[in-house]
């Protein structure tokens, strides 16, 4: 295997049948979100070599020489990639600092590296403990009948060309978590990286060429624009999408899947409640920072929406203010920083326009709300805290996507099960309290794919996924390899 450090040619924006290629498309810059600085600047993938990537892969899938060879084989291969990617961790971390404003020494750059490649060596350990023929459950009578015994079998094959298309805030890790449970699962794949943040992503295509995977398995396309992204998802030689992005984003991603029926996976929006019960209000003193520490609100499963009793409403919004005055916002390379930059401008404007909106609706800002002062370079916001009075208000109905939570009181715990539902999202959720039993029958009542219990864990065992606006399908856990895998079922007469 290859031990060169950087295996992508300079500006090459597309990996395909094993090369890498340089852009035939419109030029894009990626921009440093700590000071505005270009990190790169490369021409993107046209759609025509968009198209020859789905070939590729179309190609790849179809001689089999990949989807034919055992897991165990596959395994292995994928396996010498996260060998080299952790050989290369270093330079992996120096561009989602720049690309992304990871804060190089907050715990989210463990998540955003560490951890990934971890879940991904994982989500292998599980694959292979999979059954590629499960027996199906006929009652006697049937598996024995006068005319002579029936076997009947689930056969688990590979869907075939999966295009995934990925998001900014996590590129890597989300990308991680697409790659290899399609790929272990014996798929063909072409994945498109967010046009903000798509460098460290191009080195899932290196480290595949140093793993030496077969031609056309893996397949990563950088473009500026969305013609690419369309074709990934109307493109008859496609099987499935997975896609994780926007609500907005994911309904325009189904209806152009819908034409040929694909298979879909989408991880969408989110405005996901904390539920903090009367036995532990004080909890809650650190509410806000769950939400601004974690890569500066940019998450979908992150609890915006914070519910506590209302008559100690007014003490836990002075502690979560006490608490945020600590954080340290500024570069993500500066060592004092604890909570770094947004991606973009847009964002920025974004999450004044919710404030302003919030504020408008009879909500008071308790902390932050603005732009800091004394950062003119760079796309920052104050984390925040907004005082509403119900789940009606601008700010509690819409994910922001930044540092700024609703903070919201309730009369008795069915008035917050109530809210906590009151969303069109469901993708994740958080409860508070010392009373067990209280805690796990109020997770259980609230409408969403994953529920936390006093903290959280985030494991390659355990899937995670959506309802309603938040999306269709689940990732990692059995699931989210299955998700990979057509069912064929088979029966057989003697």
């Amino acid at each position: 295997m290859s031990t060169a450090t950087n295996l992508n040619p300079e500006g090459c924006a597309a990996f395909f049948d094993g090369r890498f290629h340089r852009g035939e498309g419109r030029r894009l810059c990626v921009v440093n979100p700590s000071d505005e600085s270009v990190v790169a600047q490369i021409s993107g993938a046209s759609t025509g070599q968009v198209e020859a990537a789905i070939a590729s892969a179309r190609s790849a899938f179809d001689g089999g020489r990949w989807s034919g060879a055992s897991r165990s084989e596959r395994a292995r291969s994928l396996r010498a990639m996260l060998q080299w990617l952790g050989d290369h961790k270093e330079r992996l971390t120096d561009l989602l600092v720049a690309e992304a404003g990871l804060v190089r020494r907050s715990p989210i750059k463990m998540a955003q590296v560490d951890i990934a490649l971890k879940q991904a060596d994982h989500i292998l350990d599980l694959a292979l403990t999979l059954p590629e023929i499960e027996d199906n459950p006929l009652p006697p009578a049937e598996r024995f009948a006068d005319a002579g015994s029936v076997h009947s079998f689930r056969r688990y094959e590979p869907v075939g060309v999966v295009s995934a298309i990925s998001a900014y805030n996590f590129p890597f890790f989300i990308s991680a978590w697409k790659v290899f449970p399609a790929l272990v699962m014996g798929n063909a794949l072409v994945l498109r990286p967010s046009p903000l943040t798509p460098l460290a992503v191009m080195m899932l295509a290196e480290a595949a060429a140093a793993a030496d995977l077969p031609s056309g398995v893996l397949n990563v396309v950088i473009e500026d624009g969305a013609e690419g992204a369309v074709a990934m998802t109307t493109d008859p030689r496609v099987d499935m999408v997975t896609f994780t992005g926007s609500s907005a984003v994911g309904r325009q991603v189904m209806v152009q899947a819908a034409e040929t029926m694909k298979r879909l996976q989408l991880e969408l929006g989110g405005k996901s409640a904390q539920i903090y019960l009367p036995d532990s209000v004080e909890l809650a003193t650190a509410a806000g920072d769950r939400v601004c520490l974690a890569h500066s609100g940019q998450g979908c499963v992150l609890g915006t929406r914070i519910f506590v009793p209302e008559d100690r409403k007014a003490a836990v919004l002075d502690m979560m203010a006490s608490s945020l005055s600590r954080i340290v916002v500024g570069p993500a390379d500066d060592p004092a920083t604890t909570m770094g930059p947004l991606i973009s401008r847009a964002q920025v404007e974004r999450c004044e326009q919710f404030v302003e909106a919030a504020v408008r609706a009879g909500g008071r800002i308790v902390f932050g709300g603005r732009r800091p002062p004394h950062l003119t370079q760079g796309f920052y916001f104050e984390p925040t805290v907004l005082d509403v009075a119900d789940n009606d208000n601008p700010a509690a109905r819409e994910e922001i996507f930044g540092p700024v939570v609703c903070v919201i009181g309730y009369r008795d715990v069915d008035h917050a099960v109530q809210m906590a539902n009151d969303s069109p999202y469901g993708l994740s959720g958080h409860v508070f309290g010392k009373n067990m039993r209280q805690a796990y029958e109020v997770a259980a009542r609230l409408r969403t794919g994953t529920v936390n219990i006093n903290g959280g864990a985030m494991s390659a065992f355990a899937s995670s996924g959506g309802r309603g606006l938040s999306g269709v399908g689940r990732e990692r856990g059995v699931e989210g390899l299955r998700i990979y895998q057509e069912i064929k079922c088979m029966s057989v007469s003697r």
